[in-house]
C-alpha cells in the first residue's frame, strides 16, 4: 500500500500499540497533524501548553504503565523544548519515543528557519536517535525505535523526520502478526527483546516476536545476549549469600523496570535481610514489611544508612550507586562486599566497586537465585535494625500553628487509598513525600530522581492519569516548581482530567534555603518566593477549583472538599501553606559518610 510518510508514521504507531501522543504542533509537523486528524479514532493526542511537558507526560504515562511513552514536537525550538523531559527519561531510564519534525533533506544544513540538529543536540541523553531520510525506512525505524526504548536498560530514544519525508508517498508494508504484537509485549517486551524467553511461552507467540525484531534489532538481541550471566556467576553469589552474617539489600528502580517486586520480597526473606530503596525504588518493597528500613542515602533513614555501613554484604538490585545515595563513595559500605546485579554492564564498578557481579534482567536472575537458597538463612543482626528504626528526627513530628508536611501528605495519603499514583517535582516536597506517603506498590510514586527536573511533576501526573484514568492521582508540588509547570493546569482543564494538586507552599526555594541555612550562614541569596501569582486564583482562572489553608482545620476542610471536586470529574488545588524554615531531615552533608547524619 502507498501511503505518505505521515501516514505510515500513524500506521506504524497504532502498531505499537500506542493510544496517546503528546505534543505541539508547528509547520515542520503539520503533515503528521493532519493524519492525526484524520485517524483521531484510532490514537489519541494530548495538546499541551509547552514541549517540554508533553516529553514529561509521556514520562509519566511510561512510569505508571512500564510501556513506552511517546511525544511529538515540531523542528527547532519545538525540538530543543523537548530535551529537558528527554533528559529526565534518560536519567531513570524510562522508556519513550519522542519524534521531531525538520526542515526539508533539502535544507539541512544550511541554517534554514527553525532548524536545529536535534540528533546531534540529543545524542547524549538517548538511547539511540534516528533521522530519516528515505520514507521506506520509515516504518522500520519506529519499529526498531520502540524496541530499542524498551530492550534492556529502558531509555529515550527520538525519530527526527524531515517534512518532506512526511509528505512523499512510500510502501506501508504492516506485520503478518501485527494482531500479536500486543500480546508478545504482555509477556514482557523487554524480556523476548533480550533473548529471555519467559517459561509457558508458545511457539507461536515466539515465531511472531522473530517476524517483530528488524535485522538491526536482531544485532540488538545477539549484544544483549552476550551480557547474559552464567550459572558460576549464580553459584559465586550463593555462597556470598551462606557466607553473610549481616546483608543488607539496596533496590533501586531497576527491581520495578523488570517487574520483580514479588521476586524481591521473597529473596528479602530468604536472606533475612533488612531492605533499602532508592528513590527510583520506591514502591518496590512493601512499606509495612518487617525488613523494610526506607530510603538510603542523603535524606536516608537512619535505618537504612546504618544498616549498609554495618553490613557484610552488601546486593544491590537495579540501582547505580549515585552520589545521593553513597555521598563520599570511598566510605561507603566499606565493611562490606559487594554483589551488583544489574541490566547495564556499564553501572558495575563505575561509581563503586564490587566483588562480584551478574549483568541481566533481575526478574529472571532472582527467579534463578530463588531456587538455589535455602528457605531461611540466618543473621546476625540481633534487634538492631529494629533499634534504629525507632531513630526518628524531632522535625518529622508535626507541631506548632504552621501546617506541617507530614500532616499534609498522610492526611491526602488517607483520602485517596493505596491504589493513587502519586507525582511530585523536585524539591523539600519531593523528599516528605518519599519519606511520608505509605507506598505499597510499584509505578505509584512517579519522580524526577537522577536529573532533579523542577516543573516534571504536573506534566508527569497528566501522563499518568491518562493512562491510569481509573486510579486516583496527586501531585505533591512546591511554590517554587509549580511556578515552572502551571501552564498545563490549561490543558489539564481542557481535557478535564482530574487531578489533586497539593501546593507545599513556604515561599521560598526550600530545599536551596535549607543548605543556606546549614552550610552559608543563612544568607538566603535569590531563595525568597514571597511573590506572585496568587495560586488560587491562578487555578481559578484556568477552570479549576481552588483553596487556600493555613492550619490544619482549614486543610482538612479544603482537602474534603477538594475530593468532592474530583469525584465529580473536576481537578482541584489547594494552596497549603507551612513554614518557610521546615527542613528535611535526615540529612548527610555533603563529603561525609552517610551514617554521619543531621537529625
Amino acid at each position: 500500500m502507498q501511503y505518505t510518510g505521515a501516514r505510515i508514521l500513524i500506521e506504524a504507531l497504532i502498531e505499537q500499540g500506542v493510544d496517546t501522543v503528546f505534543g505541539y504542533p508547528g509547520g515542520a509537523v503539520l503533515f503528521i497533524y493532519d493524519e492525526l486528524y484524520k485517524h483521531q479514532d484510532r490514537i489519541r493526542h494530548i495538546l499541551v501548553s509547552h514541549e517540554q511537558h508533553a516529553a514529561h507526560a509521556a514520562d509519566g504515562y511510561a512510569r505508571s504503565t512500564g510501556k513506552v511513552g511517546v511525544c511529538l514536537a515540531t523542528s527547532g525550538p519545538g525540538a530543543t523544548n523537548l530535551i529537558t523531559g528527554i533528559a529526565t527519561a534518560h536519567m531513570d531510564s524510562v522508556p519513550m519515543v519522542a519524534i521531531t519534525g525538520n526542515v526539508a533533506t533539502n535544507l539541512l544544513g544550511k541554517d534554514s528557519f527553525q532548524e536545529v540538529d536535534i540528533t546531534g543536540i540529543s545524542m547524549p541523553v538517548v538511547k539511540h536517535n534516528w533521522i530519516v531520510k528515505d520514507v521506506n525506512a520509515l516504518a522500520e525505524t519506529v519499529r526498531e525505535a520502540f524496541i530499542v526504548a524498551q530492550s534492556g536498560r529502558p531509555g529515550p530514544v527520538l525519530i527526527d523526520i524531515p517534512k518532506d519525508i512526511t509528505a512523499i508517498p512510500g510502501e506501508w508494508i504492516p506485520l503478518r502478526s501485527g494482531a500479536k504484537v500486543k500480546n508478545i509485549q504482555s509477556i514482557s517486551a523487554n524480556k523476548l527483546v533480550a533473548g529471555i524467553i519467559p517459561e509457558g511461552a508458545d511457539q507461536s507467540e515466539i515465531t511472531a516476536e522473530e517476524e517483530i525484531l528488524s535485522a538491526r534489532a536482531r544485532r540488538l538481541t545477539e549484544r544483549n545476549r552476550r551480557t547474559t550471566f552464567t550459572d558460576e556467576d549464580l553459584d559465586r553469589a550463593v555462597k556470598f549469600f551462606r557466607e553473610a552474617k549481616r546483608p543488607v539489600i539496596y533496590a533501586g528502580g531497576g527491581v520495578i523496570s523488570s517487574d520483580a517486586c514479588g521476586e524481591l520480597t521473597e529473596f528479602a526473606e530468604r536472606l533475612n535481610a533488612p531492605v533499602a530503596l532508592s528513590l527510583m525504588g520506591i514502591g518496590a518493597f512493601p512499606r509495612e514489611h518487617r525488613l523494610y528500613t526506607g530510603l538510603i542515602g542523603m535524606h536516608g533513614t537512619v535505618a537504612s544508612n546504618k544498616a549498609v555501613q554495618k553490613a557484610d554484604l552488601l546486593i544491590t538490585l537495579g540501582a547505580r550507586f549515585s552520589d545521593r545515595v553513597t555521598s563520599r563513595a570511598d566510605k561507603f559500605a566499606q565493611s562490606a562486599r559487594i554483589l551488583h546485579i544489574d541490566i547495564d554492564p556499564a553501572e558495575v564498578n563505575k561509581n563503586v566497586g564490587a566483588h562480584a557481579w551478574i549483568i541481566g534482567d533481575i526478574k529472571l536472575i532472582l527467579t534463578k537465585l530463588l531456587k538455589k537458597i535455602p528457605q531461611h538463612l540466618k543473621t546476625d543482626w540481633q534487634g538492631d535494625i529494629e533499634k534504629w528504626k525507632e531513630k526518628i528526627p524531632k522535625a518529622h513530628h508535626p507541631g506548632g500553628s504552621k501546617l506541617h508536611p507530614r500532616l499534609i501528605i498522610e492526611e491526602t495519603a488517607k483520602r485517596l487509598g493505596y491504589d493513587a499514583i502519586v507525582a511530585t517535582d523536585v524539591g523539600q516536597h519531593q523528599i516528605w513525600t518519599a519519606q511520608f506517603y505509605p507506598f505499597t506498590r510499584p509505578r505509584s510514586f512517579i519522580t524526577s530522581g537522577g536529573l532533579g527536573t523542577m516543573g516534571f511533576g504536573l506534566g508527569a501526573i497528566m501522563g499518568a492519569k491518562v493512562a491510569n484514568p481509573k486510579r486516583p492521582a496527586v501531585l505533591f508540588t512546591g511554590d517554587g516548581s509549580f511556578r515552572m509547570n502551571c501552564g498545563e493546569m490549561g490543558t489539564i482543564s481542557n481535557y478535564k482530567i482530574p487531578i489533586l494538586i497539593v501546593i507545599i507552599n513556604n515561599q521560598v526555594l526550600g530545599m536551596v534555603r535549607q543548605w543556606q541555612s546549614l552550610f552559608y550562614e543563612e544568607r538566603y541569596s535569590e531563595t525568597i518566593l514571597d511573590r506572585p501569582p496568587d495560586f488560587v486564583k491562578l487555578a481559578e482562572a484556568y477552570g479549576l477549583k481552588g483553596y487556600r489553608a493555613e492550619n490544619e482545620k482549614t486543610f482538612i476542610e479544603a482537602l474534603d472538599n477538594a475530593m468532592k471536586d474530583i469525584a465529580s470529574g473536576l481537578t482541584a488545588l489547594i494552596d497549603a501553606q507551612i513554614n518557610r524554615d521546615e527542613q528535611v531531615l535526615p540529612m548527610v552533608p555533603g563529603g561525609k559518610p552517610i551514617d554521619e547524619q543531621i537529625l
